[in-house]
């Protein structure tokens, strides 16, 4: 079966007018705040995407609007590469960053939502181009194809492949029988959330710009911020518990928060993720303040050691990046070190925004792994393995397996190929992990206060490309590589 070009080239030129619109959203405070001219390249840039997203609509007007799987597959992942070339023109046309391997890095940063950035001063960066800058973290944290799908009536296309391709984790759960309405829930929810933390930020003592900007990257797990000290620039405690309790809500899956508005609690409390999610939270949380406790070489005291145990952990553990201090260079505390090291592959809740492996992959393996011993004993007896009081399908559990093991395969092939673009080992594993995971910050010289300016513009490039196969879950990448993916059926 041919693959129809005309309805794919019609949704990366969809995706494109999309971007440019929130180009010139991205333009508001660049006009509201003097002596800012940022918001002139954000016009050129917005108008040149909508410019080109509205030629390719028109030169690729079809009456067959069905999108099989593989469209889905093309559509979600070049599409990608799409978004991320028309993105970087703001940071090109302004000269905010000069090189264009580094300019693809900090886009695709965003739109990923890893919240690695090549920028070493962000406080002398035009406020147009840092809200744009946040924006593709907002747009990219949920996902532009899912927003898409959700105005797909206009277009006369369906759209169930497409959320099926893009949306986080082994499995979605529909809120609605239509997708499209399962679409606007999840966007409900994601914009009712940002609309929440901001109002509370700006009550807490941030000023709007700030407020907007850190709720976006935070309710989108990125990570972006707009001082250099990331949130560790604000001392009041408030501030940081605000995040800390967003950064946790988006590390859920948006299904259950959903359900928790309903008033149908015991949907969350059953929920294996969920109790997984919040043990380990709680766990590393208290590991690491009593690291931090005996090892007496900070000044902090038992509230602000846990705050920032607990913030870290769950800034890692959902991807979103932000840091309040660095606890993995801390003297004498080795173990913090390896402890943030390994929750690089921990990832957040399937059906949030949080990037990495995902906790009820670990989950299947962890109850798969337990069950060999019991299948040893009973060597002919059917012993499934069961979430949530529901047995796994066996090809359900192979999928895990394969993506875990390709998703090994590659941190450490990624791993070698940054220590051969000049990187110390500790460097090139953590630039590795924390890409290919969507987390940010890492160790070595790419710690939670370092930035990857200094990573060449190959190894910026071969980076870009981790953080998109990671975004979208390998597969649906890498199934673009195989031959079988273009051969007729």
């Amino acid at each position: 079966m041919r693959l129809n070009w005309k309805v794919i080239v019609s949704f990366w030129g969809a995706l494109l007018m999309i971007n440019g619109v929130f180009m010139f959203l991205a333009i508001i405070p660049g006009v509201l705040m003097h002596n800012d001219f940022g918001w002139k390249a954000l016009l050129i840039a917005g108008v040149a995407n909508v410019l080109t997203g509205g030629l390719m609509q028109v030169f690729s007007q079809t009456e067959d609007k069905n999108i099989a799987k593989r469209e889905g597959f093309l559509i979600v992942s070049v599409g990608w590469v799409f978004l991320t070339l028309g993105g970087c023109l703001p940071y090109l046309i302004s000269s905010t960053i000069p090189t264009i391997p580094s300019a693809i890095f900090e886009t695709i940063s965003g739109y990923t939502t890893t919240g690695a950035s090549v920028l070493n001063d962000i406080e002398s960066v035009s406020p147009a181009i840092l809200t744009w800058r946040s924006i593709t973290h907002w747009i990219g944290g949920m996902g532009i194809i899912v927003l898409t799908v959700a105005i797909l009536p206009i277009l006369g296309i369906g759209g169930m492949q497409l959320f099926s391709a893009e949306a986080p984790g082994v499995t979605t759960d529909k809120l609605h029988p239509r997708i499209t309405d399962t679409a606007k829930r999840l966007w409900f929810i994601y914009v009712g959330m940002t609309v929440a933390e901001t109002i509370l930020l700006r009550l807490a003592g941030m000023n709007w710009f700030d407020a907007i900007n850190h709720s976006m990257a935070t309710v989108s797990t990125g990570g972006f911020s707009t001082k250099n000290a990331s949130i560790a620039a604000f001392e009041n405690p408030l501030i940081h518990y605000i995040i800390i309790f967003f950064m946790f809500m988006s590390g859920v899956n948006f299904a259950l928060t959903y359900w928790g508005l309903k008033g149908k609690l015991d949907k969350i409390y059953k929920n294996q993720e969920f109790r997984f999610y919040l043990f380990m939270t709680l766990f590393i949380t208290l590991v690491s303040t009593g690291i931090l406790m005996l090892n007496g070489t900070t000044a902090w005291g038992l509230e602000q050691s846990f705050r920032n145990s607990l913030f870290q952990v769950i800034a890692f553990i959902t991807t979103t990046g932000f840091v309040t201090a660095d606890l993995t260079n801390i003297e004498g505390a080795f173990m913090l070190k390896v402890i943030f090291f390994f929750l690089l592959f921990m990832g957040g809740s399937a059906g949030s925004t949080a990037g990495g492996i995902k906790i009820v992959r670990h989950l299947v393996i962890f109850k798969n792994s337990w069950l060999e011993f019991k299948r040893l004993l009973h060597p002919s007896g059917i012993i499934p393995v069961r979430y949530n009081g529901n047995s796994v399908h066996g090809r359900i559990t192979f999928n895990v397996m394969a993506f875990i093991i390709i998703y090994l395969m590659i941190f450490g092939f990624g791993s070698i190929v940054m220590s051969l673009t000049g990187l110390d080992f500790e460097t090139a594993i953590g630039a590795t992990a924390t890409s290919i995971g969507n987390v940010g910050p890492s160790i070595g010289g790419v710690c939670p206060v370092c930035n990857f300016s200094g990573i060449s513009a190959f190894g910026q490039l071969f980076l870009s490309f981790l953080m998109l196969i990671g975004r979208l879950e390998i597969f649906t990448v890498l199934i673009l590589f195989t031959p079988f993916f273009w051969r007729r059926n």
